[in-house]
């Protein structure tokens, strides 16, 4: 049976970044085939307050909620046929039927290749807005916002093109896409701590990872969305606001590479649909809702095969999945608490992801090879 052949070599690593300040805390996850063989936890889940990490603290999703929650989502619906990938916004967003953006299609905006922007300040406009119209409002910002290159001439990774997915989601669904990732998804597989938190309501009483000592809004940030444009909006987007423990963000990897090979996941996403998001385009661009590793400087190290999707999120969250060799490793950090300025973990990503693959192909007596050179 395949273990690690080292797993102290990793924790000391995972340790030395805390003692470096790479990041106050972390949890670190990494299972191969299903089987997890570590899950532990370093540090401080907030600084001002010494709280210890645990294995179940919530964190901060970010980013990774393009592919845990709106990605998922237009699985579901493109495989009932509710909507397809080459539907153009046109076809689902009147507000758009005489705009230049009216060409862009689903997997446009799903693999980066709509032409927009990457990021927009809307937070700074919307936080004069009541509270009520603000997501309309956001949505006609959308509308307003110029391209900045043709649909479909290159890839530029953008939060955009995932609010307008939100709004797709919406407008079809006829319900919030909080609630429709949580009925679609998350129910089904038992996923009771991936969710998203309402910015505007009661604090809701979870173990959280703190994130920044915002300046805007005055204090340290601690179960609310960190993404400003997401907060103002309510906490809902489909760029930003899923939050998560460690373990539940792996089990709901795990069914997508389970559904990946043909296996039964608990979840009605077929293989067919799961193949095609995460199969899409050439390696080395994006996939689907996805990243796939690049070929210099990938944040995912040098070790994993080129059919191998992940992802990174702006509070120092990430996860790399490796679809051969089945191997998930999920990095949850707060590397944002206290401050936005600190980006050592850039550096190390690559250097953690490296350690852990060597020491999994060493045990299976397998001398690693490169796969990006």
């Amino acid at each position: 049976m395949m273990i690690f052949d080292d797993l102290n070599a990793v924790s000391e690593l995972m340790a030395s970044a805390v003692a470096q300040g790479v990041f106050p805390g972390a949890v670190l996850l990494v299972s191969r085939n299903g089987r997890i063989l570590l899950h532990q936890p370093f540090g401080l889940a907030d600084l001002y307050r010494q709280r210890p990490m645990t294995l179940d603290t919530v964190f901060d999703l970010a980013s990774l909620t393009k592919p845990l929650a709106t990605t998922p989502v237009l699985m579901k619906m493109t495989s009932t046929g509710a909507l397809g990938l080459e539907d153009r916004l046109e076809d689902i967003l009147e507000e758009l039927s005489t705009d230049s953006k009216s060409v862009i299609t689903i997997a446009h905006l799903l693999a980066h290749q709509s032409g927009l922007p990457d990021y927009r300040p809307f937070y700074q406009r919307l936080q004069h807005v009541e509270a009520s119209k603000r997501k309309s409002r956001l949505n006609r910002y959308l509308c307003e916002t110029p391209l900045i290159y043709p649909v479909g001439e290159k890839t530029l990774y953008s939060d955009l093109g995932f609010m307008f997915l939100r709004w797709v989601i919406e407008r079809v669904a006829g319900t919030a896409l909080d609630r429709v990732a949580d009925t679609d998804i998350f129910q089904p597989l038992g996923l009771t701590s991936l969710f998203f938190v309402d910015s505007s309501g009661a604090p809701v009483e979870k173990a959280f990872a703190a994130t920044e000592d915002c300046p805007w809004r005055q204090g340290v940030v601690r179960g609310k969305v960190h993404d400003e444009n997401a907060f103002v909006v309510g906490g809902v987007d489909g760029h930003a606001g899923l939050f998560g423990t460690a373990d539940h963000v792996h089990a709901l990897l795990n069914a997508f590479l389970l559904i990946y090979h043909g296996q039964q996941a608990g979840v009605d996403l077929p293989t067919e649909t799961m193949r095609r998001f995460l199969n899409y385009g050439e390696k080395g661009g994006r996939a689907l809702g996805f990243d796939r590793p690049s070929a210099k400087a990938s944040s995912s190290g040098t070790y994993f095969s080129e059919n191998s999707v992940g992802h990174l999120g702006f509070t120092g969250v990430s996860f790399w999945m490796d679809l051969d060799r089945r191997i998930i490793i999920v990095l949850l950090t707060n590397r944002i608490h206290p401050t936005r300025t600190n980006e050592s973990i850039k550096a190390f990503r690559p250097v953690l992801h490296d350690s852990i693959m060597r020491n999994l192909l060493k045990a299976e007596n397998s001398q690693p090879v490169s796969t990006h050179k």
